[in-house]
């Protein structure tokens, strides 16, 4: 017999079957004498046999069925691989979100710079200065600058780095946040200054002067203690605006609109405007509301009413666009706003500023009322001015206590109702000829206008 046949019976080895006599493979085992695997479970059948059958018939617990017919089992870990890549999308755009929303606050809040100095000085003073009355009303010193220096200096010359304040307001909100009354005090207003420190930290002489050179001389807290002696009111928080801050907040919600009876042509304020309703961009309304003699009777008294008008507008303009609710036209007024503005240590971060402006947000527009101090010319000199008396201290009681402060249009003020007008000369405080002093005094009603006003008078 040859030697390649084998003399045991059995089925001729697979020749496709890899050769496992090398040991290690899956059929690696106890062998007998003819090198045959012996014939038990070991045993697997290439198919159509029962996996795992015994020699006596049992299946040994294994499940039924082939291989061939058992469902394929996925990979573990690579189920639905686009659930993971979505979760891993969303949580980048949360950190992403999350990143650039605090860098803007960083932002914001590092454009605002904090005046120490004032702070110091009140401190200093805090003994002489009013207490206040009505809880959770607030009293805010608005003070626009008319320095010539840096950024502002084509508006002017540069003297050297003096200013005084171009406008003062004195910003009362009630404690309900149901009305926000601004009182305009004129720069030209005849007033007692207290003895304040120069920059270089130098007293000044307590002087009978122009308001405004207060601020010249002793800075943001000789500014608020000269307001102070004026009205009896506490001064909760100040803030001061340069040019450029009012500029680009104008421009930040695309402009203002306002009506000219006349065509403007004024170098010196930089405006050039045609008769008619018409849209202001910042540049525009900046020279709008500083010209003088170019609009109007060219007096100080028109212009501040100008200002308030255009104030008001402005704010119409934010409540009326959705400005404080839309984040994409709200930072680019607070960017305006919150880079050329200088404030108390109170009001110095953004979170300051936003709670300030929620609690303003829901006043109406009605309710965000403009007037100016009552006065008239100053004897001694027609280009100044002094206050009208009961009416002015009448005003100051008012807000003081948080009361509610009547305003309406000129054209709706009756002979003797209201303050005086800056160019008659005459005390109209209320009282009527042949009245006693004890003949009560009703609380006057003052000229001035309110943010819903439409400047065209439509």
């Amino acid at each position: 017999m040859d030697a390649d046949v084998s003399d045991s019976p059995g089925t001729p080895a697979d020749p496709d079957r890899p050769d496992h006599s090398a040991g290690g493979g899956p059929a690696d085992g106890p062998r007998d004498a003819a090198g045959a695997a012996p014939e038990d479970d070991a045993a697997v059948p290439p198919s159509g046999g029962d996996r795992g059958s015994g020699a006596d018939g049992s299946d040994g617990g294994a499940p039924d069925g082939t291989w061939g017919e058992r469902p394929a089992r996925e990979p573990q870990g690579r189920g639905r691989p686009w659930l993971r890549w979505t979760a891993l999308a969303a949580s980048l755009l949360v950190l992403v979100a999350a990143g650039v929303g605090w860098w803007l606050y960083k932002k914001l809040d590092g454009n605002i710079t904090t005046d120490t100095s004032a702070a110091a000085e009140l401190k200093a003073y805090e003994k002489e200065r009013p207490r206040p009355i009505a809880r959770d009303a607030q009293n805010i010193l608005l003070i626009g600058s008319d320095t010539r220096s840096g950024d502002n200096s084509a508006y002017g010359r540069d003297d050297g780095g003096s200013q005084r304040s171009d406008t003062t307001i004195l910003l009362h909100l009630a404690a309900d946040r149901g009305s926000a009354t601004a009182v305009s005090i004129p720069r030209d207003l005849m007033a007692e200054i207290p003895s304040c420190h120069t920059d270089d930290g130098k007293a000044t002489t307590k002087r009978f002067a122009q308001f405004n050179s207060a601020f010249e001389l002793g800075g943001t807290a000789c500014t608020i203690r000269t307001v102070e002696k004026m009205t009896g009111i506490r001064v909760d928080h100040h803030m001061v605006i340069d040019f450029n801050g009012f500029k680009d907040m104008v421009d930040a919600v695309d402009g203002v609109e306002v009506c000219l009876k006349e065509p403007v042509d004024d170098p010196d304020a930089h405006l050039k405007l045609p008769a008619g309703r018409q849209k202001l961009d910042g540049e525009e309304a900046l020279g709008y509301v500083r010209a003088r003699k170019s609009i109007g009777n060219g007096s100080d008294t028109e212009r501040m009413d100008r200002q308030q008008k255009f104030l008001g507008a402005l704010v119409n303009k934010m409540q009326s666009n959705g400005v404080l609710l839309n984040p994409t036209r709200l930072y680019p007024v607070l960017d305006a706003a919150t880079k050329s503005l200088t404030t108390d240590p109170g009001l110095d971060s953004l979170r300051d500023l936003y709670d300030l402006v929620r609690g303003m947000r829901n006043v109406p527009t009605e309710k965000v009322q403009f007037l100016t101090v009552p006065r008239r010319s100053y004897p001694a000199n027609p280009n100044r001015d002094e206050l009208v008396q009961p009416d002015a201290d009448q005003l100051f009681a008012q807000l003081r206590k948080d009361e509610v402060v009547t305003v309406v249009p000129p054209e709706e003020i009756e002979s003797g109702d209201s303050q005086t007008d800056h160019s008659s000369g005459n005390d109209t405080s209320g009282r009527k000829s042949g009245d006693t002093d004890a003949s009560p005094t009703p609380a006057p009603t003052y000229s001035g206008s309110n943010a819903a006003d439409d400047l065209c008078g439509s």
